[in-house]
């Protein structure tokens, strides 16, 4: 009778959970699903970007992640067709400037809608963007003058990790082709070795700010740059294989700075725009915490970040972002376009803010299963 009622009660309680992990799934899925159609109706509030933009190539990548989920779970192929109506609409090409890495962003999404499906139309842009990028490297150095155009030919700010390394990642693991690989990794090896601060094991955004302190003493890392290069790290793990030797030095660098971030989550749950100084810009930021929620939760779902000691991180980050939601779907509290730590409010949102709340729930709901 005593093992009777054990196994009863074991019963009772693992049904019990399986239906509380359904009701959170469920509880994920909704909130996203408000975020993305709220943005659809809004397109470009808070910000006056083309399609083309390094802006909504962030809201496209969280949006795939989304249309990925929506198809799976329910059969809804919506976001898809919108994804491929900007596609189509703009040729799938991508941004103007020949290096700089904010206008080969879009590529990525587009690579993966043709991973989707298998319109050569959808990669033949990017492809040839990076196959000139690759056969003409800029020659300018790193330690130029921030203000000098010809700076941004090479990846000289952080943000730069998260924009174009991806793309190389993805089209040497689509093609084999090694000169993708090769590129990327003397090009990602250099930015790291100029603007990681070894000591801090955070990056600085570019060299304007080397020298420069916040009000409390400390060094200057703003908190979106930082979530930038993390959640690029995830989109070049996610397509390098195991076996393949460059993978090493992102996966630990991944893991490296994931530690370091993980550490810095302010007791709000958020991560703030000034990640050393978060006293001074006390406001929650929903792009820098999207982002970091993104790459830990990933970092869990892979095996490569301990769960016991990522999880409650990610939970807390994540009740962040919803809290950080209106009933409409509106998210709020995103830093506006920038190189530094801003003041932020609730009103402010962003479609790159949004790309990254997407992001972050699908890896969190992957959490749930």
């Amino acid at each position: 009778m005593k093992t009777l009622l054990l196994a009863v009660l074991s019963c009772v309680w693992a049904c019990g959970l399986s239906a509380q992990k359904t009701t959170e799934k469920d509880d994920v899925t909704e909130i996203m699903k408000r975020v993305a159609d709220w943005q659809i109706a809004h397109p470009n509030d808070g910000t006056e970007h083309d399609d083309l933009d390094w802006t909504h190539a962030a809201l496209y990548m969280g949006m795939i992640d989304w249309a990925e989920l929506s198809e799976k779970e329910n059969g809804d192929d919506s976001y898809y067709r919108w994804l491929l109506r900007i596609g189509k609409r703009n040729h799938f090409q991508v941004g103007k400037w020949m290096y700089h890495a904010d206008f080969i962003a879009v590529g990525q999404p587009f690579i993966d809608l043709y991973i989707k499906y298998g319109d050569e139309k959808m990669i033949a842009p990017v492809m040839a963007r990076a196959n000139w990028i690759v056969e003409h490297p800029a020659r300018t150095t790193l330690e130029l003058d921030y203000g000098k155009w010809e700076t941004l030919d090479r990846w000289s700010w952080c943000d730069a990790l998260f924009m174009a390394p991806p793309v190389y990642a993805k089209l040497y693991a689509l093609t084999g082709d090694r000169k993708y690989l090769d590129f990327l990794n003397r090009e990602y090896k250099a930015t790291y070795e100029y603007l990681f601060d070894k000591k801090e094991r955070l990056f600085y955004r570019d060299r304007r700010y080397f020298n420069q302190r916040e009000a409390n003493g400390m060094k200057v890392f703003w908190g979106r740059g930082n979530a930038w290069v993390v959640a690029g790290l995830v989109e070049i793990l996610k397509v390098l294989s195991p076996q393949d030797g460059s993978r090493k030095f992102y996966e630990d660098l991944f893991v490296e700075l994931s530690a370091r971030l993980s550490g810095l989550q302010s007791p709000d749950g958020y991560w703030h725009a000034s990640l050393l100084d978060p006293d001074s810009y006390p406001s929650p930021e929903t792009s820098a915490t999207g982002f970091i929620v993104y790459a830990l939760a990933y970092g869990i779902n892979m095996g490569l970040l301990d769960e016991a000691r990522f999880m409650p991180v990610v939970e807390k980050g994540w009740k962040a972002l919803t809290d950080a939601v209106e009933i409409d779907g509106k998210l709020g509290y995103v830093q506006p376009i920038g190189a530094d730590p801003r003041t932020v409010t609730r009103e402010m949102t962003e479609v790159y803010g949004v790309g990254a709340f997407l992001m972050a729930g699908c890896q969190y709901r992957m959490l749930l299963e």
